[in-house]
């Protein structure tokens, strides 16, 4: 596969380089490109949610009620999950949501989404990208011009 070389204002100079087929002409993967985005967005994840169960509540274990008789549950002390201001059964605890992915897997997914860009003529080789003065308008501008190229 060739892409031609462009210069900073998104004009074609007339040259074309030649793309690895291994990198950027294989039949993408879809499920590797899967996993490796929720591998990326589940290792973003702090994980400190956590609510207080009734072993972390301060409050007395005296049984509020009789046993029998009341027609409800059985709810012992006031710090049990079934009393307005118990604490919170099957809550939520801190956690770790990493997990590992395959370093072949992880290539295989970034290498199907150079082909994808590839495939849909969206990456661009440009050929002198020097500024002048280090401006973020000047870099606007050069976007602006590949955008339009589309």
């Amino acid at each position: 596969m060739e892409v031609s070389i462009l210069n900073i204002k998104g004009e074609d100079t007339g040259r074309k380089v030649s793309l690895n087929d291994t990198i950027f002409g294989i039949e993408p993967n879809d499920h590797a490109i899967y996993l490796d985005v929720k591998q990326y967005l589940a290792n973003q994840r702090q994980g400190t949610h956590a609510s207080k169960g009734r072993s972390q509540l301060s409050g007395s274990t005296r049984k509020l009620g009789k046993q029998k008789g009341s027609g409800g549950a059985r709810p012992g002390d006031i710090k049990s999950g079934v009393r307005v201001g118990g604490g919170r059964m099957f809550g939520p605890h801190p956690r770790d949501y990493h997990f590992k992915l395959n370093k072949k897997v992880k290539q295989l997914a970034r290498k199907s989404a150079l082909s994808y860009k590839a495939a849909n003529n969206q990456i661009f080789v440009v050929e002198n990208l020097v500024f002048a003065t280090p401006k973020t308008k000047d870099f606007v501008d050069i976007i602006n011009n590949f955008s339009r190229r589309k």
